[in-house]
């Protein structure tokens, strides 16, 4: 896995949030307690002076791990985050995952609706999944949450699209440009907390992380942020081999992504 300026990256995600909280009148940030979107929400503290400036969405769907849900209680005490959680209801859905699903996103249509928000920063990444990697960063959606991936502007640095649907949202991506193995640096560099999941147990440890319903743990001995980054850079094993969701086939997630899944 190739590793990039960790430097440039950070720059890059922290003037894309500082547009999306200039330009939108209404910003909140998606937060599944993940490396991923916690990262983001570090990045958000060095972009606006040691503070996140907007509301953190946790769509929960009442069965995440135990870490997970006292990971989330500590850090939004610890950095006085605005936290907001939408509950998801577990039933059967297009994708045959009904714990994180579709079901999510329409338990985050109704916080939109509740608060008005008009753009959504999440954390997604280019190289977790194909249907990601069409994404851009500043990506319209819908009034009915509908992303169009086969219609899309071209995005150039400083020129980006915009919504002309008045009712719809625009997704914000920082971090689409790294990968894995930045992520990590990145954790290792800033000192972010992180969820203990993440680190190995009985010789297990979890590389994505989801609910308990449709996650499971890979085997790795890496203990400690160099050793999972000494063992990331020596894989071919995907991030997400251990997301059920994720060995759908690919117009499954397609069709979900289109819909406005997360």
């Amino acid at each position: 896995m190739i590793k990039q300026d960790i430097k440039s990256l950070e720059e890059r995600s922290i003037y894309i949030m500082r547009e999306a909280k200039s330009n939108f009148k209404n910003v909140a940030a998606l937060w599944s307690m993940g490396k991923d979107s916690t990262t983001m929400l570090a990045l958000a503290r060095k972009a606006f002076h040691g503070k996140v400036p907007f509301p953190v969405i946790h769509i929960d769907n009442g069965i995440d791990f135990p870490e997970t849900y006292q990971f989330r209680d500590d850090l939004a005490k610890k950095w006085k985050l605005d936290l907001i959680v939408g509950n998801s209801i577990i039933k059967p859905e297009m994708s045959g995952y009904a714990c994180c699903g579709a079901n999510k996103t329409v338990a985050l249509k109704k916080i939109l609706k509740e608060y008005g928000f008009d753009a959504l920063i999440v954390s997604i990444r280019r190289d977790e999944h194909g249907i990601r990697a069409k994404e851009r960063v500043f990506s319209p959606r819908n009034k009915d949450f509908k992303w169009n991936y086969k219609n899309q502007a071209a995005e150039l640095w400083d020129n980006y699209s915009s919504n002309d649907d008045s009712d719809g949202h625009i997704r914000v991506h920082p971090l689409l440009d790294w990968n894995e193995v930045d992520i990590w640096n990145y954790i290792k560099k800033e000192k972010v907390p992180m969820n203990p999941l993440y680190f190995s147990r009985d010789g297990y440890r979890y590389r994505s992380l989801g609910c308990t319903h449709c996650t499971t743990p890979v085997k790795s001995k890496a203990k400690n942020l160099d050793q999972i980054i000494k063992e990331l850079e020596a894989t071919d094993t995907e991030e997400r081999a251990g997301r059920d969701q994720d060995k759908e086939k690919a117009y499954v997630m397609e069709k979900l992504r289109a819909l406005g899944y997360l």
